[in-house]
């Protein structure tokens, strides 16, 4: 990647002075002082990866886990703290003990492998406005005594995040019944 960046600026480079050259052996840029670029030249560039610029949003997730018996609950509130609208997004619920067979889901959610579900959150509004609510109602592998959850963003839409740590989570529910907080 470095030497992909460097190779390119080395290209614009040459093809900066070539036009320089040519430019000032015709006599062009005499009255001014400045050199013309061609804009062939410099249409002729990408733009780098790292110069683009994304629209930044802070997406976060809120809510709680309860592990009884077989049973897990996964209570999770989406928003979107801006400053920019993010047209879609998705919420990856990740499970330490695996799922039993097909489970009964929200429409915008899909279960992706055994301990994995993916939920598409639409789009969110800039500003804190709850987004999108989520309620699963899971059925676990055995009875387990704890289950961890983790919650990050999947995809984020294209947008940049630069607190990622309210949209990351890692939850110990033991089997007790109680909403252990995120």
């Amino acid at each position: 990647m470095v030497l992909t960046r460097r190779a390119r600026l080395m290209v614009f480079v040459a093809m900066a002075t070539a036009a320089t050259v040519s430019t000032v052996m015709w006599g062009a840029g005499k009255a001014t002082g400045a050199v013309p670029v061609p804009v062939a030249a410099v249409a002729a560039m990408p733009v780098p990866a790292h110069r683009s610029v994304a629209p930044e949003a802070d997406i976060s997730y809120h809510g709680h886990v309860s592990l009884w018996g077989e049973g897990l609950g996964v209570w999770l509130l989406s928003e979107n703290h801006g400053p920019s609208d993010v047209m879609r997004s998705t919420v990856r619920l990740r499970f330490s003990v695996a799922l039993t067979g097909r489970q009964e889901m929200p429409g915008a959610c899909l279960q992706s492998d055994a301990r994995t579900v993916l939920c598409r959150t639409g789009p969110l509004r800039a500003g804190g406005a709850a987004g999108r609510q989520f309620a699963l109602e899971l059925q676990l592998t055995g009875r387990p005594n704890e289950v961890v959850v983790r919650i990050d963003t999947a995809w984020d839409g294209g947008v940049t995040d630069r607190n990622p740590q309210n949209d990351r989570h890692e939850v110990l529910a033991p089997a007790t019944g109680d909403e252990y907080v995120f």
